[in-house]
């Protein structure tokens, strides 16, 4: 019995130290209710409800703060459901994706030449047929 009651004292302190060196490291904006010296006081004075209640109501998380914005999947995020590409720009993606392709088939002093790869017309072409 004596043995349950000394684990349970480690595990006591371990916890309460924790919860400590958490309340002293964590940064000013991310403390809840009230500010953080009191929370290091109510840590120290009550030991393990302190810290219970340190880690259930005083620490936010790092996007409850007032600057931080939400990260939202992107079918959540209505830049990417948004409208969709203009003729404008849909000709812009064609150009740039032109130019990367030229850049790929670009061969460099000392390489050999690669076999030329089939236009992307060829393979409509083709899909076509089938």
């Amino acid at each position: 019995m004596v043995r349950f009651i000394i684990i349970g004292a480690v595990i006591a302190v371990a916890f309460t130290l924790y919860s400590l060196v958490d309340a002293a490291m964590t940064d000013h904006s991310r403390a809840r209710g009230v500010s953080k010296p009191v929370w290091i006081v109510i840590i120290v004075l009550l030991p393990v409800i302190g810290a219970v209640l340190w880690l259930m109501i005083g620490k936010g998380s790092p996007t409850s703060g007032p600057g931080t914005q939400k990260h939202l999947a992107p079918d959540d995020d209505p830049r990417f459901t948004g409208p969709q590409l203009s003729d404008a720009e849909r000709e812009s993606l064609r150009d740039l994706e032109a130019r990367l392709k030229e850049l790929d088939d670009e061969t460099f002093p000392g390489e050999e030449p690669r076999k030329p790869r089939p236009s992307e017309d060829q393979d409509q072409d083709q899909d076509k047929t089938r």
